[in-house]
């Protein structure tokens, strides 16, 4: 019998999510004023980075039960900023401070700077309705 072979895995998920996190920050910088778009743009961020964070510990499983210890423990501590950020922007959005989002979203910059972006992606606006998924729970 052979392998499966499952296409998504958690490194193409950050990647993705990843990507995404940085097309919405450039879209959060032009706008002008917090209108329904910038409520979109910060919860879809917070919202990205909390999944980010949950890729993190899958790809740890299948390393930590290996024995890589040290490779699992560097990585952790490599992607612990997304988990801290996505809870602090999480709740700079649902209070509406956006001078504490701003700054985020800048941390949030600094720390994806090396993400790269195609011209022509095709990833759309993943952050459509998320106010509406941040305000409601998820």
């Amino acid at each position: 019998m052979s392998r499966v072979i499952n296409p998504d895995s958690a490194g193409k998920e950050r990647n993705r999510l990843s990507r995404s996190v940085v097309l919405a920050l450039r879209e959060l910088m032009r706008q002008n004023e917090p209108n329904d778009t910038a409520h979109d743009l910060a919860a879809y961020i917070a919202l990205a980075l909390m999944e980010i964070n949950e890729t993190v510990e899958t790809s740890l499983v299948a390393w930590e039960k290996r024995g890589y210890w040290v490779k699992a423990d560097r990585f952790r501590m490599d992607w612990e900023w997304s988990g801290r950020l996505g809870q602090s922007m999480r709740q700079a959005v649902l209070a509406e401070d956006w001078a504490t989002v701003a700054g985020l979203a800048a941390q949030v910059g600094q720390k994806l700077v090396k993400v790269t972006l195609p011209e022509r992606h095709r990833l759309g606006t993943p952050w459509v309705g998320a106010w509406e998924l941040l305000k409601n729970g998820k």
